[in-house]
């Protein structure tokens, strides 16, 4: 069994080293801002609070945003991190007046949310030779789903757990483009397949979360001989988007988890520490308290033999005094008589 998860795991990797995955935020020099290398003019940067894919052009678009969704036109695409307690009755509205705090024009603009921090942003772009493929994923498994089974439903809106935002340079017919969505959401599956991602609530392998959302975007551009009416698996256009969802969804899953387990290290070392400190501060208490006890137990002692001395010697000083007094008042009245006869 172990083998076997180590050959899988192994395969899983191999797949994101082909593709090429990075995680463009997390580098030590601190970027902000990631150029596509397939997409000319194609750009994702890491602004405050959300990520912003921007098109060189209005590009073709078909998505699940919960802002600007449907199919249309695109100018930029938004990715809003929010905590994870967010739950709100209009999300459309928050995200309306958060484009307009950050000064992006409403028109031609799509917008996501997610729970993940942003810095688990992975990012993988192929050139096919027919088509420029860029692909930026934020991805955890916090509320895995399996589709196709029973299982409880959301009473109102959550933020996006697997968000996935492809940008293709190339001409697609609009069938492709939904045909595209389907090999993306084919290729999300499949991640959380062999990585060994269940529904909690069943324990079927899942298919997704409850709440993911994708955006879609095609320039149109004919600088590629080749136009697309088809994007499944067996198209060089669709086994590009399938390796690049598949690994930038792998890869934004593994830096989560890693980050995760880190924090749960640091939290058990620290209360661990803490444990050691309060054992410590407990047992000096105790030798403080035995010492005191014995310090005190020992002055009592030594008090209450005080005691008993001086009352010793008090009782034999009263008792002398006492017989010394009954001895000279007995021998009074024998004074007198004798006085009185004389």
């Amino acid at each position: 069994m172990k083998e076997a998860k180590e050959v899988q795991e192994a395969k899983v990797a191999e797949v994101a080293k082909v593709a090429k995955v990075k995680l463009p935020f997390k580098a030590e020099d601190g970027e902000k801002t990631y150029r596509s290398k397939v997409w000319p003019g194609l750009t994702l940067e890491w602004r405050e609070g959300h990520l912003l894919v921007e098109f060189p052009a209005e590009a073709d678009s078909i998505s699940s945003a919960v802002y600007g969704g449907g199919a249309g036109r695109l100018k930029r695409a938004v990715n809003q991190y929010v905590s994870r307690d967010y739950e709100c009755s209009n999300p459309v509205q928050d995200l309306e007046n958060k484009l307009q705090e950050w000064g992006y024009p409403l028109e031609g603009c799509a917008g996501l949310m997610t729970a993940v921090p942003l810095e688990h942003a992975a990012v993988a772009e192929e050139d096919t030779g027919s088509a420029g493929i860029f692909c930026c994923v934020t991805a955890a498994a916090g509320n895995a789903a399996r589709a196709g089974s029973q299982r409880s439903v959301l009473a109102a809106y959550r933020a996006g757990t697997i968000n996935i935002m492809l940008g293709i340079d190339g001409w697609l017919s609009q069938s492709a483009m939904v045909n595209a969505v389907m090999t993306a959401t084919e290729a999300k599956a499949a991640a959380l397949t062999d990585l060994g991602i269940v529904d909690s609530e069943n324990g079927l392998g899942a298919t997704g979360t409850t709440t993911d959302a994708i955006v879609i975007a095609v320039s149109g551009s004919r600088r590629y001989a080749a136009e697309h009416v088809y994007a499944g698996t067996a198209t060089d256009l669709g086994g590009a988007i399938g390796r690049l969802v598949y690994s930038a969804v792998t890869e934004s899953l593994r830096s989560v988890k890693a980050a995760q387990s880190e924090s749960r290290a640091e939290a058990e070392a620290l209360q661990a520490v803490h444990g050691v400190n309060s054992e410590a501060s407990q047992a000096k208490q105790g030798v403080h308290a035995g010492a005191l006890q014995a310090a005190h137990g020992g002055h009592a002692e030594v008090s209450q033999v005080g005691h008993g001395v001086q009352a010793d010697v008090l009782q034999k000083a009263y008792g002398v005094h006492a017989e010394a007094s009954q001895d000279a008042r007995s021998a009074q009245p024998h004074a007198a008589q004798s006085g009185g006869r004389e």
